[in-house]
């Protein structure tokens, strides 16, 4: 039993699925080849011209699904052969225009690029447009349109362009990793890589060599399977992991630090949201200092782990793509050890043939209500008001939740120039939250609720001591 959003998230699983199989089996290198054909058209949908196509791109998503090319880390990447079949996009007159008299399309275009049929209705030379917009605006009936690419339209901060051969092309100086276009794309031409088969190799080793694999499991978890979560726990630990621990633990502890930071400093922002940093950096560098010096919640839960046994691995398990570019940072890369998505749990779990419904329900560690609702939008401001409050501080904290990378971009221009009324700024690039995350297996409503109600089963439960 399994709920995705869309056919693209079961195409990726199928492989995600085929390929761990494989691997548990020590059959992969001897078969690897032979995965887009197992699970080629008939199987899975197509559009594609003929099957051959789709195998070839199933080819690549095998590639990525494998870990790619070792030597190119960047997570979010391009199938470009499957990247085909939308529109060029850009400015296009609609059957709105009525071939006025006041032309003020073509007196806006600096470009020359308006032109006009017989019937004085407007056309776009596009050799000479440079899709500034300046005809649209213009028109008084709103007959002109910008029809930008799925891709395009998701990425708020403007890191993908359309390449020669007009498939698209992510700027990498720009991109935060959030994975919006990973859900955006129809085709699923842009994907994450994934790092399952190291995963698989982590919790291998560690059954030969007697250390312990810790699951981090993200708050963001419930709701996202269908089954009690505590099945879940039980499934995971069923892989071979020797116990899940709940990252909400680590939120607790982040909220703690983050209040007493936030009074020394007197303002900050929150390092949770590892799109959020990534945007900062590459953004507004001269708001760094601003960034909460405490890791995030799953890198201090590992961080605690580690400390405790450094012989022990830890994998962290959660929404975010964005988290696969952060433990490759060196604060965090001695502290997990790899990440996967909620995706590739599914497909992991089903590689082995475990049935969670006939497994007994194991709970996790008690972590605060506040911990929990870390997932959501909101959550975090929650958390560090309430550990300000259990701590006695007189402090008044002001916190602005911004709720995708949209607002997180309007609170820093505004804080860049000096003119942001809140001391303490919550980010979070996907909207929603983490339970908006492009790894989650269906995103909604829902999901807030199902993390509300998480937090709601330790009501009563002060942030976690350490």
């Amino acid at each position: 039993m399994h709920k995705f959003d869309t056919k693209v998230q079961l195409v990726k699983y199928r492989v995600l699925k085929e390929i761990a199989r494989l691997s548990w089996e020590d059959d992969l290198l001897e078969n690897v080849t032979e995965i887009p054909k197992i699970i080629a058209p008939g199987k899975i949908p197509t559009m594609r011209c003929c099957i051959y196509k789709e195998r070839a791109i199933l080819a690549e998503r095998v590639r990525l699904a494998v870990g790619g090319n070792r030597r190119n880390r960047k997570v979010i990447q391009v199938i470009d052969i499957a990247c085909e079949d939308c529109p060029a996009g850009g400015y296009e007159v609609t059957s709105a225009c009525r071939g006025c008299l006041a032309h003020r399309c073509e007196e806006a275009c600096k470009r020359d690029a308006i032109v006009f049929d017989i019937h004085q209705k407007a056309y776009i030379d596009k050799t000479k447009c440079v899709e500034c917009g300046a005809c649209a605006k213009a028109c008084p009936y709103t007959a002109i349109h910008n029809y930008k690419r799925p891709c395009e339209q998701s990425c708020k901060v403007k890191a993908i362009s359309m390449g020669k051969d007009k498939e698209a092309v992510i700027d990498y100086e720009k991109c935060i990793a959030c994975g919006a276009c990973v859900c955006a794309c129809p085709f699923g031409a842009i994907t994450d890589r994934s790092y399952i088969l190291d995963v698989i190799d982590l919790l291998l080793r560690g059954r030969r060599g007697g250390f312990k694999v810790h699951a981090l499991v993200a708050p963001s978890v419930a709701g996202q399977f269908p089954y009690p979560l505590g099945k879940i726990v039980s499934a995971i630990e069923k892989l071979g992991f020797s116990d899940v621990v709940e990252v909400a633990l680590g939120a607790d502890m982040v909220a703690r630090r983050e209040a007493g930071e936030l009074e020394e400093k007197g303002t900050l922002f929150s390092s949770c949201c590892p799109a959020f940093v990534s945007y900062i950096e590459k953004n507004f560098p001269r708001l760094k200092e601003n960034i909460s010096a405490n890791l995030s919640p799953a890198g201090t839960a590992a961080r605690a782990l580690k400390e405790a046994d450094p012989a022990c691995a830890t994998v962290f398990i959660g929404p975010c793509t964005a988290k696969k570019v952060e433990f490759q940072r060196e604060e965090y890369r001695d502290l997990i050890d790899s990440v996967i998505t909620f995706e590739e749990l599914q497909a992991l779990i089903d590689s082995r043939d475990i049935d969670p419904a006939g497994l007994e329900e194991k709970p996790l560690a008690q972590a605060s209500p506040f911990g929990r609702r870390f997932a959501r939008s909101g959550g975090v401001a929650e958390a560090v008001s309430e550990a300000l409050r259990e701590r006695g501080s007189s402090f008044t904290p002001v916190p602005l939740v911004c709720n995708g990378i949209e607002e997180c971009r309007a609170a820093l221009l505004r804080a860049s120039k000096g003119a942001l009324p809140y001391n303490f700024v919550e980010g979070m690039a996907c909207t929603g939250g983490c339970v908006g995350g492009a790894g989650c297996l269906t995103h909604g409503d829902a999901n807030r609720a199902a993390v509300e109600q998480y937090g709601a089963e330790a009501e009563g439960k002060p942030l976690g001591r350490e």
